[in-house]
């Protein structure tokens, strides 16, 4: 830096390097201006600025251990998301299955033609909750079934001629045991009075084989849906027989 100054009388010190030395009573007489220098920073080379470790393994082709991969915006999805679960369509699904009428206006196709996996699993283990009475093994045990027997009714199904998926049964062979819970409490509060008992098992089991019938038993079965809707109607049986123990 330099310091550019003018004087009229006073005579200037020697000068060291870029800097005139003048004394304290001449500096008074002094004015001038300090230009800026024009700084530019050098970061250097990409080896000048990793450390030693950096460079030796860069040098050596192991450089991809050091790189870091950046989250893309796909990356960083809502883990409901991730897991492709979305509760409003489960939500319209279970109204679809526990009001079957076709007057209450609701897309009760929308339950076949979109299968998901976590809607009906949760029922089932909802339904396998309140049939423990102690034994968790009936948990299981009801999962399978609802495996196994679905997997009984598209066999069945595509026999007969039906156009229909293993998904699209287990969704709403899953599904429809909705009706099932829904009498569970009723069966806790009456369950001494066997007549209505009985009838409140007979209207559940209908209930539910119905809203699973009138999803998978088509238009194409034609005169063989008696085939179908009878296996349907004795799975449900034999849920209800796990959950009452008969």
């Amino acid at each position: 830096m330099k310091v550019v100054g003018t004087t009229s009388t006073m005579q200037l010190s020697p000068t060291n390097g870029d800097f005139t030395f003048v004394s304290s009573t001449e500096a008074e007489d002094l004015s001038g201006t300090i230009d800026a220098p024009d700084v530019k920073l050098n970061m250097g080379s990409d080896d000048a600025k990793d450390p030693y470790a950096t460079t030796f393994l860069r040098k050596r082709g192991y450089g991809w251990l050091l790189e870091v991969d950046e989250d893309g915006p796909e990356d960083n999805k809502p883990l409901l998301e991730e897991l492709d679960i979305d509760l409003k369509d489960i939500y319209y699904k279970i109204r679809c299955v526990l009001m079957p009428m076709p007057s209450l206006g609701f897309n009760r196709q929308v339950v076949r033609d979109n299968p998901d996996f976590w809607g009906p699993l949760a029922v089932v283990l909802l339904f396998s909750m309140i049939s423990i009475y102690g034994q968790f093994r009936v948990v299981s045990w009801i999962i399978t079934i609802w495996i196994f027997g679905s997997l009984t009714i598209f066999l069945l199904a595509r026999v007969l001629g039906g156009e229909v998926s293993y998904g699209q049964v287990l969704g709403v062979i899953g599904y429809s045991l909705l009706p099932l819970i829904v009498i569970a409490p009723l069966l806790l509060v009456i369950g001494g009075f066997d007549v209505v008992s009985t009838l409140i098992k007979l209207f559940g089991v209908f209930w539910a084989a119905y809203s699973a019938a009138s999803l998978l038993v088509g238009n194409e079965f034609k005169t063989k849906k008696p085939l179908l809707i009878y296996p349907i109607f004795l799975l449900y049986i034999y849920f209800l027989s796990l959950y009452t123990g008969v």
